[in-house]
């Protein structure tokens, strides 16, 4: 081989090198996805869901005897609000949750069964009421108790899991609330109307799921059922 032609094989293998050498490298999650920040300090706007497309987790479901669960570390979670000041989750502590026990085959004898379902899953107080306390410490929630609500993000008639605490988060009141009226957020509309919306197959229970675990004030629109 002619020193001219070892010279060019040369260079083409020390360009191959450091084309190498500077390709950007990411860091994944334990998915498998770009590894990306929490969902923000309060006050940040959030558009387009909390979740970037991965199913969302199942849970243990209903249980004979609930027990009080772990909450996220004080202040490890942030709300993060919508254009209209709409409080949404951290997406990292509430992702959301699953009933493994509701599925698109099940609804009839579930969330779509005559007489009511949720009542018989629901945790008792003196379970949940722990829970939200520890819950507020989370998301260092500090407004007044009895107008937040202990909220599962996916609802329990949209086949949420009870007791999961990836799925339950201390909601603050919607705007507009007046002060010691108790709970009542804007968010509680939205679950009535996907669950008719399900029940009457106008779209499937993955996609109600996932459209309010995502941004509950835009799941309806998101789904074509009209504004929140």
């Amino acid at each position: 081989m002619s020193r001219t032609v070892r010279s060019a094989v040369a260079a083409a293998l020390l360009s191959g090198l450091l084309l190498t050498s500077c390709a950007p490298k990411h860091s994944a999650t334990h998915d498998g996805a770009p590894s990306s920040g929490r969902g923000g300090s309060s006050g940040n706007s959030a558009s387009g869901g909390g979740r970037s497309g991965g199913p969302l987790p199942l849970g243990p479901g209903p249980q004979p005897a609930y027990r009080v669960q772990r909450q996220p570390p004080a202040g490890s979670c942030h709300y993060r609000y919508s254009p209209d000041k709409e409080p949404l989750p951290d997406p990292t502590c509430t992702p959301g949750a699953l009933n493994p026990k509701v599925t698109q085959a099940t609804l009839d004898s579930t969330i779509c069964r005559k007489g009511g379902y949720t009542s018989d899953i629901r945790p008792p107080t003196n379970i949940t009421n722990r829970e939200k306390a520890a819950n507020a410490k989370s998301y260092g929630y500090t407004g007044n108790m009895r107008d937040a609500e202990y909220d599962h993000l996916v609802s329990l008639q949209l086949g949420g899991d009870p007791n999961d605490p990836r799925n339950l988060w201390v909601e603050p009141p919607s705007p507009g609330h007046r002060p010691n009226s108790g709970p009542n957020n804007d968010k509680d509309a939205v679950e009535t109307s996907l669950h008719t919306a399900v029940c009457k197959k106008q779209v499937t229970l993955e996609a109600a799921q996932r459209a309010i675990a995502g941004d509950w004030t835009t799941a309806l629109a998101g789904l074509g059922l009209g504004r929140k």
